[in-house]
């Protein structure tokens, strides 16, 4: 096999049991690093720490992800200018925020015979916020509600150039 020392020097091809004698020697494991070599490459090395550091760097990559949550007014069709007022300035907070908005209107009876005043106020809604959303899914109708998703834009800054 051939073995890496303990200092990250390549020691060649070496018998196992020298390998394994060379790790005990240095108070470290004897790692196969990659199996599917000829051949195979083993090094030695702190395996608990190694395990540390790789699991550290996986903290620090999850913690750099940012989570995108998809938040939710609800609507009736007959839900009035004011009351929509409250729920369009929420969604325009999450969209600053960073979060999807899903809207949603909910049919109720026969409601559901007018679906296009449903239409209409998503529409406007959507029109009101086209300043800093995007629609990701348009209007459409599952069971008794119509929904749109609306998503962040992406707003440009002001050092930014158009081409960019």
């Amino acid at each position: 096999m051939r073995l890496i020392g303990p200092t990250g020097e390549n020691l060649g091809v070496v018998p196992i049991r020298q390998a394994i004698q060379i790790a005990r020697d240095a108070e470290m494991d004897l790692v196969e690093v990659s199996p599917n070599a000829a051949p195979p490459v083993c090094r030695a090395m702190d395996f608990g720490k190694f395990l540390y550091e790789r699991e550290k760097k996986e903290r620090e990559a999850k913690k750099a992800q940012t989570k995108i949550e998809v938040k939710e007014i609800r609507l009736r069709p007959k839900t009035n200018e004011h009351h929509r007022g409250f729920k369009v300035d929420d969604a325009r907070r999450w969209l600053l925020q960073g979060h999807k908005v899903r809207v949603t209107v909910k049919f109720r009876g026969r409601e559901m015979d007018y679906p296009e005043l449903a239409l209409e106020d998503l529409k406007e809604i959507a029109q009101s916020l086209s300043d800093i959303s995007i629609i990701e899914q348009p209007p459409m109708i599952e069971g008794r509600t119509m929904l749109v998703v609306l998503g962040p834009a992406k707003i440009k800054k002001k050092g930014d150039k158009p081409g960019e």
